[in-house]
């Protein structure tokens, strides 16, 4: 079974459209600690995509993604630097 880390900080970004949520995520994820998980709540199919490539991109870590009961995701990142 895999451990589901808290987050140190959920963005709630529920019914914002792609780009919004990954504009939220990367403002706010310095404000965690390093190796800290960030939460971005997201129901815009394309941040399901978009988000972890964001990750990539700027070598943070998608952890997971995980479907909220109420639609969209909750999608973990872990803040790498």
């Amino acid at each position: 079974m895999t451990e589901v880390t808290q987050p140190a900080l959920t963005i709630d970004a529920l019914g914002k459209k792609c780009p919004i949520p990954i504009i939220m995520l990367a403002e706010q994820i310095n404000h965690v600690p390093l190796n800290a998980v960030v939460a971005v709540l997201a129901d815009d199919p394309a941040a399901y995509t978009d988000v972890p490539a964001w990750c990539r991109l700027k070598s943070h870590r998608h952890v997971a993604s995980y479907e909220l009961p109420s639609g969209g995701w909750a999608i973990h990142v872990m803040r790498n630097y």
